[in-house]
């Protein structure tokens, strides 16, 4: 398994090489009554040249070695890299301090070789401990990605079409009153359908608009075209990513509980705040009952999971609702 190391992997390194080589350093030079100031700087050095050869030497193992040779002995070559990334930053570490006039310890400065053989076997140890680790690490963020999206599968299975069997009903009645514009409606619904069945949790802003302005011609088969929809969508915003069926899923509950008999007419709006809000209002009947039921809840969950956003009731007498979208990563 190759050791990928990302910029907080890093960070470890270095705490680890700094802390080690501090802790060591300042123990042996206030026991034998040396200066503080020396120990410091030789311990500063010290961390600084075996975190460096110990970033350097993973990240040529894992580019120029690992990947040419089987993985049986990639624990071996590891082992070995671990062992020179300490001793070279030992002997390194002897010729700065000599440079930098950083007084060394007398028992260091007379067998700085034999020093760097120990470190070396120290910066293995130190280094599988940091590599189990990571691993460690790793394996749990895996895990939580795959829970993660265990979840999302899970809140997707509910959002099959509530509409489809009405749809379907005001199909076969219009089949007998206009077969022409049936068979558009079914051509519509069949592109609903398909966009309901894609594998992706997020979708462009304009793909979502598309599934709304289908959704809403095809609930308007039956409401017999008193559904109006005003949306006004800055080219801009077109590839921002949004949950998919999130913004049909807002226009379809203000139609469910808010349609009083008469022309319904919902608008859309977006803004570009510290995050970017899509506002949703409608002019039908004021909401009763302000606590999110299971598909807005479903909503909910979605947003935050997938781009850090929230689902907002702005207004309960005219229906508002504003869906806030952070970053997707």
């Amino acid at each position: 398994m190759r050791l990928e190391m990302r910029f907080k992997d890093v960070g470890y390194i270095v705490g680890v090489g700094l802390f080690f080589s501090l802790s060591l350093s300042l123990l042996c030079y206030v026991l034998l009554e040396k200066e503080f100031n020396d120990g410091i700087w030789f311990g500063l050095i010290l961390g600084t040249c075996l975190s460096f050869f110990a970033i350097i030497s993973t990240l040529v193992l894992n580019r120029y070695f690992l990947p040419l040779i089987f993985s049986q002995y990639w624990i071996f070559l590891a082992s070995l890299f671990s062992f020179l990334s300490g001793f070279i930053g030992t002997c390194v570490t002897y010729f700065l301090c000599i440079r930098l006039h950083v007084k060394m310890l007398l028992l260091f400065e007379n067998h700085f070789m034999l020093f760097g053989l120990f470190i070396g076997m120290m910066s293995f140890v130190v280094a599988y401990l940091l590599y189990q680790f990571i691993t460690m690490s790793k394996a749990q963020e895996r895990q939580e990605k795959l829970l993660t999206q265990s979840r999302l599968k899970s809140l997707e299975q509910q959002l099959n079409p509530h509409f489809l069997f009405n749809a379907l009903n005001s199909l076969a009645e219009l089949l007998h009153v206009n077969p022409i514009k049936a068979e558009k409606t079914l051509l519509q619904l069949s592109l609903f359908l398909r966009s309901s069945m894609k594998e992706e949790a997020l979708i462009c802003l304009c793909e979502e608009m598309e599934n709304v302005i289908r959704y809403v011609a095809l609930e308007n088969i039956r409401f017999d075209d008193n559904i109006v929809l005003i949306h006004d969508i800055p080219l801009l915003f077109n590839e921002t990513k949004v949950p998919k069926f999130s913004l049909q899923l807002i226009v379809e509950n203000a139609i469910k509980h808010g349609y009083k008999r008469e022309k319904l007419t919902i608008s859309i709006d977006i803004k570009q705040k510290k995050k970017l809000e899509i506002t949703i209002c409608n002019d039908g009947l004021p909401i009763v009952q302000p606590s999110f039921g299971i598909g807005l809840q479903n909503l909910q969950e979605r947003l935050a999971l997938l781009c850090h956003g929230e689902l907002i009731l702005q207004n309960e007498l005219t229906p508002t609702f504003i869906l806030s979208i952070g970053d997707p990563n």
